[in-house]
């Protein structure tokens, strides 16, 4: 049953909030927990692409962005379906009917690009074994706590997030589904030294589209024109994104997804973090990436 007869065989009812079970010190879902013996045990291939991200870093933006080079720049066979069937979330166990993403994975043929939030070390071991490449996106601390916690509004199998102090003191912690993005940004950084991975960053898109893109094409082995590298700056701008159905979640019904409260797609800018964090708290997290990503080689850009 493919995802979307999935979702409409669903009874809404059956719908709940899921608790976060640890595996290896890292907070997940319990139903990927339940799943964990399959999703350790994927068989990746060695023409998967992969992009991963930390939740809400730009996911859905990239995801696009490599299905329009994929596709020549053309839209309309972006259209063929909503992302999250033309892009399988490996570790993502929805509730019955609906597939798990690797069953949709497994189901898919070659050459496939899929999803996953997996910290490096929790990464099913068989993307290294296959030296699979790799496109991973970090975004800024300030915005990405900003999205995560909208979408934990909106989502309606994610745990309760409180307020947003109460929110922003588990994100610190790690305490929230898929862990610390402290760890998760630098331990992608660092497995860039080992592995064919692109690690971009989401305030550098924004920036220089076209740069971007064109960084990404050769990542992926691909010549792209001048008027192919407008026509994805253009189908993936953040209005184009927020006004298509099949990237912008709006195929997903209320009981799952309620974007009544918030739209999946809310704002995508650098620096909105301003309208949420009080001062104090922005000192905070400023003193927190100074100590925590001291040495990494890693900075980030808050505005633009």
């Amino acid at each position: 049953m493919d995802v979307q007869k999935g979702i409409e065989a669903m009874d809404p009812a059956s719908i709940k909030q899921l608790q976060l079970v640890e595996i290896e010190g890292v907070p997940l879902l319990e139903t990927i927990v339940e799943q964990w013996d399959a999703i350790w045990g994927f068989k990746a291939r060695p023409d998967d692409l992969l992009i991963c991200t930390y939740p809400k870093a730009g996911t859905t933006w990239m995801q696009e962005i490599v299905d329009m080079i994929h596709q020549g720049g053309d839209p309309q066979k972006c259209a063929r379906a909503p992302i999250y069937e033309r892009m399988p979330f490996i570790e993502m166990c929805p509730p019955k009917p609906i597939r798990t993403g690797f069953e949709e994975a497994e189901a898919m043929a070659s050459p496939r690009t899929l999803k996953s939030h997996m910290p490096v070390h929790l990464l099913p071991p068989s993307f290294w074994e296959q030296n699979c490449k790799i496109i991973y996106v970090a975004r800024n601390i300030k915005d990405n706590a900003v999205s995560y916690f909208h979408f934990h509004r909106v989502s309606k199998l994610m745990p309760d997030s409180g307020n947003w102090d109460e929110f922003l003191e588990k994100f610190i912690a790690g305490k929230i589904a898929w862990g610390s993005w402290f760890d998760h940004v630098q331990g992608w950084w660092e497995a860039k030294n080992r592995h064919p991975i692109l690690y971009i960053f989401y305030e550098d898109i924004k920036k220089d589209p076209a740069q971007e893109i064109q960084k990404i094409a050769q990542f992926l082995g691909s010549e792209l024109s001048g008027a192919v590298v407008d026509e994805i700056v253009q189908h993936t701008t953040f209005e184009s994104m927020k006004t298509n159905p099949m990237a912008n979640y709006s195929t997903i019904p209320s009981f799952l997804l309620n974007q009544d409260i918030s739209p999946f797609m809310r704002k995508g800018t650098v620096g909105d973090w301003k309208e949420q964090f009080t001062v104090a708290q922005s000192e905070q997290l400023d003193d927190l990436c100074v100590h925590l990503l001291a040495g990494s080689g890693l900075t980030f850009h808050t505005q633009l």
